[in-house]
């Protein structure tokens, strides 16, 4: 199940508690300890290429429009 379809889901059961309570129970995603799903990027959601390194948590097309910004300088 897609995060799109699991929030759309929740907006039409929201008035039937009981309902809610049921679908909580079996289709809501699982918490991640570890793993790819464990990071994701802070400006686009993104998990694949994730950049963890010095704090930054972004992946790298995220990160290569914000380089400049941050800091960060491009050698040739």
């Amino acid at each position: 199940m897609t995060v799109s379809s699991y929030k759309k889901a929740l907006k039409q059961i929201k008035s039937k508690p009981v309902k809610l309570q049921h679908f909580m129970k079996h289709n809501k995603p699982k918490e991640r300890l570890f793993g790819k799903f464990t990071k994701a990027c802070l400006r686009c959601g993104n998990t694949r290429a994730h950049i963890s390194k010095y704090g930054i948590h972004m992946c790298r097309r995220c990160f290569r429009e914000t380089a400049t910004k941050i800091g960060f300088k491009k050698y040739t």
